[in-house]
């Protein structure tokens, strides 16, 4: 047991109010910075606006994420503890078992305030929270942030891990809130990053770990890649690219710990090879140089002058190098059932060659994407992904502005304000209009609403995304008429254009004003991939390659998750290709490349806008808990505190209308009938089925001591830390009921148990009663005694004063031998004659001896006796017992062969061979009764049968058979004892 202290307890209570900004008497914005930069100097960077956390950057790294902490952040009240990331997701995991339903958290903020760094810790937390039996299942999503962030993030200007796509994350719980798997949805990509970075700023992270990671395995030449000059993908201006990878040891732990991830997640070696040959390729690829050339009838034609790097990109890639070529210097047109076969210039051939590596990395992103998701799906066995809930994680890349913004800083943006939006959207409007519509008297808050900006970006057809799809469909468009186009349709006070600036726009942001460069916005939205360039690498002898683009593209711009069914149509490849081409045998053309790309139709803008809708019905879905990140100063120094940058941020959020609300409003509206489902337990008994009225509703809260509650016309209005108070007397509840309830299951176990084993008891009686009556029946097999290690069997075909067995004497006629022995011993055994155990040697295997269960050595004949140099004879001169009782017989035989004394059985062994059904009846019984024993029985030896139950009526009629030493034991022949009512358990 855990005992749950929070981590400041010398200080819990001076930060117990201080810990939640709706506590603070005044509401300002200086008092609100001034309680969160005194925090922030002591370490405390979590504060609560209700039940909404504010997380500000530390800039270093603290030691407040161990699972101690992990610990007291479950299934605790929130002013136990100070406020922590783990509170939230704990929040979260909570309402998800408590109402059955799915959650999202979202975490928002500026780019570089942390929000990478709290998914990673929301998904520790969860992750232990929801303990399973899977182990390997838990290593595997712990892993997945780290392998998708090192293709997908990158270092910019303000941010050394920026997220350059959209990522969220679905972790899936059973029913019991057991964590069964995960899910990855991406968006947005920022592929233009691949081939080109702005000033201070690196390509993703990825080309880095896995050239420091090759050069010191010694195998770039096995990928073609140069060990002195750097890629130019990959090259800046510094010239120090070279120098950072052969010489730092974090790229190369990197590198390591991608490996790691990969085998971890349960990626195949030949995937992890040919994702490394792709990621090569494309560096390759960026060495790739194209010269103009004059003909007699063309002057803008273009050619490859060093075809060193093309048949290195081309040989890692697993293609032609003269189809490569070919593919990027010129292109096919058809019209009218003509193909017709075009130069490019030297900047058509650029541009495809670049088109092509940003395919490239596009796809195998997704693909990656796609193959943990398969790899982290549920065990349809243990629960099916549509009887779990869901906790949703969004991490997406924060807002942007730079001194030089193009078109995925408008893209990254427009995003925020949509996110914003569904802030707004729950935490003012929707509660406002509940207000209005219930009947409950609450002073209106104003905010900044931002839904006239997103119109101006989304709507159709005159939106800033709609206006610019339609300057893209125009040849001879360029940025400068899309700028004007602009101006022209955006009449609005968010559109602003610079004085003086030519290919230049502004937009006022919620979090401010940001200016956006229009050069290459065209181009980019474009993104054309030449259909020629698709059929190259669908015919690579790489099978990754081959899937990635032949795999069809979703509306959001990434690959689907099943591949659809691939025919052959051959007559849709370019003559030039199709002309002696051996067929691909498992990912066929499954139309013309011009159609699977779609790319004339699907812009980059379309694949936007389809993206944002996905998104939001992903989060809608569930109830919502956020995150705001705040970065508390642009130089990324550990306790520095820029009260204007912070100010800035807060404002741009509405961080100070939040508190404001949350203080005068109810966050929690819950119907009458919801209400009562959840909490009658609280004030009703359980077999009552109360109505869903308000009358149910007040005896419920007056029952649960709460105050400054509200009812409307058909819900019940609470406030934030009301549902807090609610789930944990809910839990204390039924707390109470699951002891009950295991002592009452335990009881019928334990009943249910003793009746088994009765049963199984009296089984094993009737069976060995039955089995022992038959023997005893037999009158020509006479057992006379046992003794203390020794045992004689009579031979009936020898002389009278021969016959008998010699153990011992009995006790009217001999006390001498009692005082010899000890101990007094009677028993009586069936009589069985040699003729019988002639029969039966005779039936049974060759060299064995049905009686005893031993080994035959020797052929047993009528004289052969058993018999043991410990036993105890009668006193000379003493009478001796009459024949028909058994007189003792001497030791040895007449041939003077002796039987070879076997080594003794240890407990539940059984003889090498059973002679009888009846045997094989009784070692059966007996094994299932030293099973419900267990550990507890002592070994027990050959002969010996332990008494479970002294009641039993089937051990009352055993006869008593002394504990036999284990050294005297060897020669001991196993018999069955009778039945006797006469016999007594034996005493020692």
């Amino acid at each position: 047991m855990h005992t749950r202290r929070p981590y400041h307890v010398e200080d819990a209570e001076k930060y117990c109010l201080e810990d939640d900004l709706v506590n603070l008497e005044v509401l300002d914005e200086d008092t609100i910075i001034h309680q969160l930069q005194k925090r922030y100097v002591d370490l405390l960077i979590y504060t609560y606006v209700g039940d909404i956390l504010i997380a500000l950057n530390p800039f270093q790294n603290l030691s407040i994420y161990s699972p101690q902490f992990s610990r007291l952040y479950h299934g605790v009240k929130r002013a136990s503890n100070p406020p922590h990331i783990f509170a939230s997701a704990d929040a979260a995991y909570q309402c998800m078992v408590t109402f059955s339903k799915d959650q999202c958290i979202v975490i928002s903020g500026e780019s570089g305030s942390g929000k990478t760094e709290s998914a990673h810790l929301i998904v520790q937390h969860l992750t232990f929270l929801g303990k399973a039996n899977n182990q390997t299942l838990r290593q595997k999503i712990l892993q997945v942030n780290s392998l998708v962030e090192a293709f997908g993030n990158a270092c910019t200007a303000i941010n050394d891990n920026s997220s350059r796509f959209g990522k969220y994350l679905e972790m899936m719980f059973t029913p019991t809130g057991a964590v069964m798997g995960a899910r990855i949805s991406e968006y947005l990509l920022e592929k233009s990053r691949v081939i080109k970075q702005a000033a201070g700023e690196k390509n993703f992270h990825i080309f880095y770990y896995i050239y420091a990671g090759l050069y010191h395995q010694k195998k770039l030449s096995e990928f073609k890649l140069p060990e002195e000059m750097p890629p130019r993908y990959i090259a800046d201006e510094t010239g120090r690219v070279m120098q950072d990878i052969t010489s730092k040891e974090s790229y190369r732990r990197q590198f390591e710990a991608i490996q790691h991830c990969f085998r971890i997640i349960g990626f195949t070696d030949k995937e992890v090879h040919s994702v490394y040959r792709i990621l090569a390729g494309i560096l390759n690829i960026g060495n790739i140089e194209f010269a103009a050339i004059s003909s007699q009838h063309q002057t803008d034609k273009s050619e490859v002058p060093n075809a060193e790097a093309l048949k290195s990109a081309a040989s890692v890639l697993c293609i032609s190098p003269e189809e490569l070529q070919e593919a990027l210097t010129s292109h096919c047109v058809v019209t009218r059932g003509e193909t017709i076969i075009r130069a490019n210039t030297v900047d058509r051939a650029a541009d495809v060659r670049d088109a092509m590596s940003k395919a490239l990395y596009g796809r195998l992103f997704s693909w990656i994407v796609n193959r943990i998701n398969t790899l982290l799906q549920p065990d349809k066995n243990i629960c099916s992904a549509e009887d779990g809930m869901n906790v949703g994680i969004l991490d997406i890349f924060g807002f942007e502005n730079f001194q030089r913004n193009s078109f995925e800083q408008l893209c990254i943006n427009i995003a925020n304000e949509q996110i914003q939006y569904y802030f707004n959207q729950h935490v003012f409007a929707l509660e406002q209009v509940e207000y209005q519509n219930e009947g409950i008297d609450a002073t209106p808050v104003e905010y900044e609403d931002n839904r006239p900006l997103l119109d101006m970006f989304l709507q159709k057809p005159l939106g800033l995304l709609a206006l610019l799809d339609e300057e893209s469909r125009f040849p001879q468009a360029t940025d400068q008429t899309l700028v004007d186009k602009f101006e022209a349709n955006l009449r609005c006070k968010y559109f602003w254009r610079p004085k003086g600036v030519e290919l230049c726009f502004g937009i006022r942001h919620y979090a401010g004003q940001v200016s956006y460069d229009a050069s290459g916005v065209l181009e980019k939205n474009r993104d054309t991939l030449p259909a020629d360039v698709v059929v190259v690498l669908r015919t690579s002898e790489n099978k990754l390659l081959q899937q990635l683009f032949s795999i069809p593209l979703t509306k959001t711009g990434n690959l689907a998750q099943t591949r659809a069914r691939i025919t052959a149509a051959s007559r849709s490849l370019p003559p030039h290709f199709s002309a002696g081409r051996a067929k691909v045998d498992t990912l066929e053309v499954i139309r013309h490349p011009e159609e699977t790309t779609n790319m004339k139709r699907q812009t980059m803008a379309s694949y936007f806008r389809y993206s944002l809708m996905d998104l939001l019905s992903k989060m809608v879905v569930g109830q919502p808990h956020f995150v705001r990140c705040i970065k508390p100063n642009d130089d990324r120094e550990a306790l520095k505190f820029s009260q204007e940058r912070v100010l800035a941020q807060l404002r741009s959020t509405g961080i100070l209308e939040t508190v404001r609300i949350r203080q005068q409003g109810y966050s929690h509206r819950i119907l009458f009938e919801e209400f009562v489902k959840r909490y009658y337990y609280l004030a009703f008994r359980a077999h009552q089925t109360p109505l869903a009225s308000k009358e149910s509703c007040v005896a419920i809260l007056e029952k649960s001591r709460l105050d400054h509650w509200m009812l409307g016309k058909t819900k019940v209005f609470l406030k934030y830390y009301h549902v807090e108070q609610l789930n944990l007397l809910l839990r204390e509840v039924i707390g109470r009921v699951v002891v009950l309830q295991a002592y009452a299951k335990g009881w019928l176990a334990a009943r249910r148990y003793k009746r088994v084993r009765e049963k199984r008891e009296k089984g094993a009686t009737a069976i060995q009663s039955g089995c022992l009556s038959d023997r005893s029946t037999d009158p020509q097999f006479v057992v006379t005694g046992i003794s203390r290690g020794s045992t004689q069997v009579q031979d009936c075909h020898e002389p009278s004063d021969h016959k008998g067995l010699r153990g011992f004497a009995d006790h009217k006629s001999s006390p001498q031998a009692e005082s010899n022995s000890g101990h007094a011993e009677t028993s009586s055994f069936p009589s069985v004659t040699e003729k019988n155990r002639h029969s039966q040697a005779q039936s049974s295997p060759k060299g064995y001896d049905v009686f005893t269960g031993y080994p035959n050595k020797h052929s047993v004949s009528g004289t052969d006796l058993l018999s043991s140099g410990s036993g105890h004879a009668a006193a000379p001169g003493h009478p001796g017992p009459s024949p028909s009782r058994g007189a003792p017989a001497q030791s040895g035989s007449e041939n003077g062969l002796a039987q070879k004394q076997p080594t003794p059985r240890r407990r539940c062994q059984q003889p090498k061979m059973l002679s009888s059904p009846e045997d094989t009846m009784y070692y059966n019984q007996l094994n299932g009764t030293l099973e419900y024993q267990g550990s507890k029985r002592k070994p027990r030896k050959l002969g010996q049968v332990k008494v479970l139950d002294g009641e039993d009526e089937y051990y009352k009629s055993l006869s008593p058979v002394d504990s036999i030493p284990e050294e005297d034991n060897s020669a001991l022949p196993f018999f069955f004892p009778s039945p006797s009512k006469g016999a007594s358990p034996a005493q020692h």
